[in-house]
């Protein structure tokens, strides 16, 4: 029997505007490494997309008993609120900290409301967290990483609440090659990230 893996979420799935001109992205090296006589990749994710529109691409067509669901998003979450990182007023740490909080929570709610409208469909499911972008500035990426570890946290928790397999992208990709610019995955980043799926999805077993 043929099964079906749904990729959902944002850019680092749907990078094909990124890779260079005859590419592939994400979904095509899946298809690549997965048996076509076993596997069909279909690509829902849609570039720019944060967590609270994950649910509209679920419901995009209908989900098979044979499914399995791969989502990635929390990274334009993220960069919604990067503004903190550049605002010129001066803060108290306590400040910062106290307005990170609220952030981190507000993340939360939507991603854990995205999680569970993604396991009420009873297919094997898999996240990925955000990867750290590469950015050519120390600071920008200093501040950037410790900003993400706010969300990964609240991916990372809510996961594990619900016992979701995970893969941490910060492991996969790591060097400046992965990355076509400081957040969109490269050719050889989305290869990683395919390897990456595919050794998470012949592990998956059904909820």
């Amino acid at each position: 029997m043929t099964r079906r893996l749904i990729l959902l979420g944002d850019s680092i799935f749907d990078n094909g505007a990124y890779v260079g001109p005859g590419e592939p992205d994400v979904a095509a090296h899946l298809r690549a490494r997965l048996p076509a006589a076993d596997w069909t990749v279909e690509l829902r994710a849609v570039d720019g997309s944060i967590v609270s529109q994950v649910p509209a691409q679920l419901a995009a067509a209908a989900i098979g008993p044979s499914d399995v669901l791969v989502m990635s998003a929390g990274g334009n979450d993220a960069l919604a609120s990067i503004s903190l990182l550049s605002d010129p007023a001066a803060y108290t740490i306590s400040q910062v900290l106290a307005h990170l909080y609220t952030v981190k929570e507000s993340f939360r709610a939507a991603y854990a409301a995205t999680l569970d409208a993604l396991l009420s469909y009873g297919r094997p499911a898999v996240v990925c967290t955000v990867y750290n972008p590469q950015f050519d500035e120390e600071l920008l990426q200093h501040t950037a990483e410790a900003a993400l570890s706010i969300f990964n946290d609240v991916i990372m928790q809510e996961a594990v609440r619900r016992r979701v397999p995970m893969i941490d992208l910060r492991l996969i990709c790591t060097e400046r090659a992965h990355f076509a610019n400081p957040i969109e995955p490269s050719n050889e980043g989305g290869a990683r990230i395919a390897e990456a799926i595919a050794a998470a999805t012949r592990l998956a077993s059904p909820r």
